[in-house]
């Protein structure tokens, strides 16, 4: 049965991302910037609302979704290009730029591909096993090619102040290693959290899982 009232780990998650953003909308890099880079945030919330009584996701999904909010707050904030984090990254290791956007792309691999796979698990007749698998990786992909398509309309709309949200710096790749990122976090998701994924599962339906 769906809980009442939010759990206090979903409370607490909540508390702290809109923290987050309140911080992040106090003197951003720039407004518009800020307004693309978080817009995701403001829509998982409304889904998440509307959805919590329907299916209450898992507590590892919640957490990693609360995680994919805070990279890309924290982005809109600076912009991916100059977050400290990333130079910080840069100058130590020293890469050829700021790659705060490949932990971005990362995530946006890894947090749909719990999402998903939760989802039609939960929701469809599909079992775990090789079908699973690749519908999920590829709805994960599918996600990352349309972010791409959003961001090459938000290039034509606005060539002048489209640079800082693109984030490209130059590299005539970075589409492509978008979404590169996107996958290695996809099967990095599959590997490695599947069974703390499936082990919180059996807690909410033992029978089915």
């Amino acid at each position: 049965m769906p809980p009442d009232r939010p759990n206090r780990l979903v409370l607490a998650l909540t508390g702290a991302v809109v923290l987050l953003l309140a911080w992040s909308v106090w003197k951003p890099h720039d407004y518009e910037t800020w307004a693309l880079e978080t817009f995701p945030v403001f829509i998982g919330f409304g889904v998440l609302g509307w959805t919590y009584r329907r299916l209450t996701l898992t507590r590892l999904v919640y957490i990693l979704i609360a995680l994919h909010m805070a990279v890309l707050i924290v982005g809109g904030h600076y912009t991916y290009a100059l977050v400290p984090l990333g130079d910080w990254a840069k100058e130590q290791f020293h890469l050829s730029r700021n790659h705060y956007d490949r932990l971005g792309h990362f995530a946006q691999g890894l947090v749909p591909a719990m999402i998903a796979r939760e989802v039609l698990l939960r929701c469809t007749p599909l079992r775990r096993g090789f079908w699973l698998t690749l519908l999920v990786l590829g709805l994960c992909m599918g996600i990352s090619a349309c972010y791409e398509l959003v961001e090459w309309l938000v290039a034509e709309l606005d060539s002048a102040g489209s640079q800082s949200f693109l984030g490209t710096q130059g590299d005539p790749w970075d589409t492509q290693e978008d979404m590169a990122m996107c996958g290695v976090g996809a099967v990095c998701a599959m590997l490695l959290l599947r069974p703390i994924q499936d082990r919180e599962l059996r807690s909410i339906v033992p029978d089915k899982y």
